[in-house]
């Protein structure tokens, strides 16, 4: 017999504070006399049940309660409180009644109540919490005398919600064996399962993520003890034509070889559950992967040069890498297997205007897939290609080199990468990666990051996935101090200026203890550096400043044009004569940089002659023509590094979706008329970390 919710927390109440009068616990719990007289039944046939003394009442309303029960229940309390692992909220509880929902028949809410030990009515409000989840899925919780609780549906949603499901409860600590406890299997079920997707991996020359060697095994099982019982796909979206002759179809047939008479539709779904799949590594060269995918990846990172300003060295590798996460994701996507949990962490700075550029990028893969790209996917791409970019120019030579373990998957640690690496921006931070992979990784490296323990030779830190800004400090000075053989003490100016008074006279105490406090606070940023997110970005007013703008009543040509935007420039040393070259011969039928209409950035790559970072306007009142565009604003721009531009661009192309502003820009007749419309788009600096999903 176990205590219901209402009278366990009665009893705590009792336990808390035994002078306590029954009129309190009345009121307290809203009961009646006869109420409080029932509980107090329960609880002590509870008591008795456990060997323990009964709860008296005495005639004026108290209640007399033997040490014994104190101290065998409070260090009965003691202990659940330590176990985590025993307290679920109320999401894995929904996680949980969805599993069982999926894998077992006639379920009552004592069946539930029992297997969950909670009450009836908590069951009762979980099941309500579960429906509303199930909403997009489009299935409905029904309750029958003849089959009790079950869920009704589509066999495809149903098996969506349940991956979705799996997926965020099994990442959490000890997730899996209360999933095992709840359904009552043993973990000997999973083992074959294991073994057979690791062949798997062999075959197809890659490595499952973490997550999925964790969510994969448990999947399969529960899919497949569907069928069992019958409950297969019926008018499948699964083209046999597209997945039949992949080698992942191959090594389905190689998992589900005892599988017999299994339908080709089901053959298909396991198909589809491997190829969409994520992956750490994969040894094959990214065009054999999907060679009709390749040539969409190729034009979308060929676009995102070309909305950046950014041409990507080793570009090879980062289309490797690129098709490694966006083969799976092509078919998550095109199947409506998209996870839409939001993905945890902070998306800022640099970052956060790639973000954009990336969104403009996507139309050659959106067009291929024949579908939009949805968030989650989209950021993904990001966190990859800035990644990318922010590794670019580093040389290893004698620096230090750090590597990211993060069990939590892919996005989670593309993120920890990304916050680590701007921290440490003196260290080479040479990859992410699993658990699983850092077993077997073999390259040289001195420091190890992660938010797990892990039997390492080199020095590792443990540390959260997402850091605040003190946080990071205290992280970085402990760095710092095991790298350089010393601890970081903090200084304060009050104590010197206490010191100096006590051995001379200070004539200005306030401008002593300013001066003392400014410096101080130099050498803290010495050893504790400023990180990227937190400096401020270049504004647009900050590069369109009078020197670099210009107006003019007409031009002869295009190329006329181009020469006198980017005489300031060159006059002032930002750019060498033959960047201008290059940027004319690189606008022959290049239509993207037409930002906007009436509105063109020319530029060419670093390499062509930019010396430093720099832009310049040229306003024409009466337009030039440029292949099927009559331009009336062109902005140079001269990009030295792969960042230091992107803000203002951004607050740029902002300006550029202005039909209002444009138009006054063009139609302006004074330098200080273009300043005050540059400025209005050169206010918005984010002052605060912002999370795209809330």
């Amino acid at each position: 017999m176990n205590l219901n919710e209402r009278n366990a927390a009665i009893l705590d109440a009792l336990l808390s504070n035994p002078s306590v009068s029954s009129n309190l616990i009345e009121k307290r719990f809203s009961l009646s006399k006869r109420q409080l007289g029932y509980t107090i039944n329960k609880v002590n046939s509870w008591l008795k049940q456990m060997g323990l003394p009964l709860i008296e009442r005495t005639s004026q309303g108290y209640f007399l309660i033997d040490e014994k029960v104190f101290t065998t229940l409070n260090h009965v309390k003691e202990s659940a409180e330590q176990s985590h692992s025993s307290v679920l909220s109320v999401r894995q509880r929904m996680h949980l009644l969805l599993c069982m929902l999926v894998s077992k028949d006639d379920l009552s809410l004592d069946y539930f109540s029992i297997s969950l030990d909670i009450s009836r009515n908590t069951i009762l409000r979980d099941l309500k919490n579960l429906q509303k989840h199930l909403e997009p899925f489009q299935l409905q919780i029904r309750y029958s005398r003849r089959h009790g609780y079950h869920i009704e549906g589509n066999e495809m949603q149903i098996r969506k919600a349940l991956m979705s499901t799996l997926m965020e409860f099994i990442g959490t600590d000890d997730g899996l064996s209360i999933l095992l406890d709840v359904l009552e299997l043993g973990e000997n079920c999973l083992h074959e399962f294991r073994s057979r997707i690791e062949q798997v991996e062999q075959k197809l020359s890659i490595k499952f993520t973490d997550e999925k060697m964790k969510t994969m095994p448990i999947t399969l099982f529960l899919i497949l003890d569907r069928i069992r019982k019958g409950k297969c796909l019926t008018d499948s979206p699964i083209s046999n034509k597209e997945l039949a002759g992949t080698k992942e179809y191959q090594a389905a047939e190689e998992l589900l070889f005892d599988q017999e008479g299994l339908p080709e539709a089901e053959r298909l779904f396991i198909t589809l559950h491997l190829l969409s799949a994520n992956v750490i590594t994969t040894h094959m060269e990214a065009a054999d992967t999907f060679p009709d995918l390749y040539p969409a990846v190729d034009s979308m990172l060929s676009l995102f040069e070309k909305v950046a300003c950014i041409r990507v060295q080793e570009r090879k590798q980062l289309l490797h890498k690129l098709m490694q996460h966006i083969k799976p994701a092509y078919y998550r996507i095109k199947y409506h297997l998209t996870d839409t949990t939001p993905v945890p962490g902070v998306l800022s700075g640099e970052f956060r205007a790639l973000h954009q550029l990336v969104k403009r990028s996507l139309e050659p893969l959106e067009l291929f897939i024949h579908s939009e790209i949805p968030e989650n996917e989209q950021l993904y791409i990001t966190l990859l290609i800035g990644g990318w970019i922010r590794q670019q120019g580093e040389s290893i030579g004698e620096k230090v080199k750090a590597i990211v373990v993060c069990p939590h998957g892919v996005s989670v640690s593309k993120l920890m990468f990304h916050e680590l690496s701007g921290l440490f921006p003196e260290f080479i931070f040479l990859d992410s990666m699993s658990v699983r992979e850092f077993t077997t990784y073999d390259l040289e490296y001195d420091l190890v990051f992660s938010p797990v323990l892990l039997e390492t030779s080199r020095k590792l830190f443990i540390t959260k996935t997402m850091l605040d800004v003190h946080e990071k400090r205290l992280l970085r000075k402990q760095v710092i101090s095991y790298i350089h053989g010393f601890i970081s003490k903090e200084v304060r100016s009050s104590d010197i200026m206490q010191i100096i008074k006590n051995h001379s006279i200070v004539k200005n105490e306030q401008a002593l203890e300013e001066e003392l406090h400014a410096y101080l606070s130099q050498v803290d940023q010495h050893v504790v550096p400023t990180t990227a997110e937190e400096m401020q970005p270049l504004q647009l007013s900050d590069f369109l400043t009078d020197r670099h703008l210009k107006m003019t009543y007409q031009l002869g040509s295009w190329e006329d044009a181009v020469r006198s935007c980017a005489n300031s420039l060159l006059d002032k040393g930002i750019i060498e004569k033959r960047y201008i070259d290059a940027m004319i011969k690189g606008c022959e039928e290049d239509p993207y940089i037409v930002i906007g209409p009436g509105i063109a950035i020319p530029h060419a790559s670093p390499e062509d002659g930019v010396v430093r970072t720099g832009m310049s306007l040229l306003k024409i009142k009466n337009g030039v023509q440029y292949l099927n565009h009559r331009i009336h604003i062109i902005v140079v721009i001269a990009a030295k590094d792969k960042k230091e531009h992107i803000h203002a661009l951004m607050q740029l192309m902002k300006l550029s979706k202005s039909e209002a502003d444009m138009k006054a820009l063009i139609n302006g007749t004074t330098i200080p008329e273009m300043k005050r419309i540059i400025q209005q788009y050169s206010d918005d600096t984010v002052k605060e970390k912002e999370f795209y999903y809330g």
